[in-house]
């Protein structure tokens, strides 16, 4: 009997590129922007991406688009997500008392700045991204887009679906 052993980096695509978007946008008008301006047809996902930390879940939205004439998919992440957390004020026999609080978690916590994360997968050469970006950029309700090196980040593991 012969037993094969995979590796979790067997598994990671590494043909993606990874946008930076900076905006107090709410996702759904993003998408609709992204859309006008980049000629894409980014929908809502039927699933979020869930994460737990800390016995916390948390749920980032996500956009999607399979464009079949380029080879590509792109995807528009939250990465930031805010939810109530309750947080006990005292102990006491009955179960407590607690406070209720705001709490923002996110996708990737090296980069807490970024709002959405727009994620392309497929053939992406050097100008064609510095041209989305431009594009991106020239959206009047978009602080500042830019490139995100994957190979520095701890958390791309999230990315992969």
């Amino acid at each position: 009997m012969q037993i094969h052993s995979l590796e979790i980096d067997d598994f990671e695509d590494i043909n993606y590129t990874l946008l930076s978007v900076h905006t107090s946008l709410e996702d759904f008008k993003l998408a609709y922007l992204l859309n006008q301006k980049l000629n894409l047809f980014l929908s809502k996902s039927k699933s979020s991406l869930e994460t737990e930390k800390n016995n916390e879940k948390s749920l980032f939205s996500v956009y999607e688009y399979q464009d079949d004439s380029q080879l590509r998919n792109w995807y528009l992440i939250s990465n930031k997500h805010q939810g109530l957390s309750k947080k006990p004020l005292q102990n006491d026999l009955f179960g407590g008392v607690y406070e209720s609080m705001t709490k923002t978690s996110y996708l990737i916590p090296e980069k807490k700045n970024t709002d959405y994360l727009l994620k392309i997968e497929g053939g992406f050469d050097s100008y064609s991204v510095r041209e989305t970006i431009q594009s991106i950029n020239n959206i009047q309700q978009i602080s500042t887009s830019y490139s995100i090196d994957t190979t520095t980040l701890k958390s791309k593991d999230f990315l992969i679906f």
